[in-house]
Order: structure tokens, then C-alpha cells, then sequence
């Protein structure tokens, strides 16, 4: 599992700089070889479908699964597969 962003700022964007070193080279080499979507793209669908605060994202077998508190308040939880860009999943946290 690779912990790509954890941000309760507001408008924090994804750093993959904040990667610890060998996870951020590995996961920038597998992006300029087009084994993986570039982050970027993820974040704007899975924003332009919930729009809201992007509260986390990971990389976990995969898959990026990106965290977003919703304008109403609802957390979405999507899942995308990292090689297509294609969405898998989403899941709303129930408190």
C-alpha cells in the first residue's frame, strides 16, 4: 500500500514528491513507461463526478482509491484501476 496523499487542507493537491524515495521513483517510472494513469487524471474524473475536498489517496494493489468529502457532506470512497484509468467501484462511508 502506498499512501499517496493525506491532506485535511483545504485545496491540497497530490505531491507524489511526498512519497517516500524509492516509491515515488518506482511509481513515476511505471507512469512514463504507460503501465499506470498518471494521478492527475484520476483526481480530475473522480472530482468532476464528486466534486468536494479530496481528503485521501492511496495505491494499493492496483488500484487508487481516492477519498472525497462530498459538498453534502458524504464521504466517497472511488476505486480505479491504476493501468486503465477505468472506475471500479465507489463506496460511501456511513458513520
Amino acid at each position: 500500500c502506498i499512501l499517496l496523499l493525506l491532506s485535511p487542507a483545504p485545496g491540497a493537491v497530490a505531491d507524489p514528491a511526498s512519497l517516500p524515495p524509492a516509491d515515488h521513483e518506482r511509481v513515476r517510472a511505471a507512469v512514463a513507461r504507460g503501465e499506470m494513469v498518471p494521478l492527475e487524471r484520476i483526481l480530475a474524473d473522480a472530482q468532476k463526478r464528486y466534486p468536494g475536498k479530496v481528503v485521501e489517496v492511496e495505491l494499493e494493489g492496483g488500484e487508487y482509491e481516492i477519498e472525497i468529502l462530498g459538498e453534502d457532506g458524504v464521504i466517497r470512497e472511488l476505486e480505479y484501476d491504476s493501468r486503465s484509468g477505468r472506475l471500479l467501484d465507489v463506496e460511501i462511508e456511513i458513520e
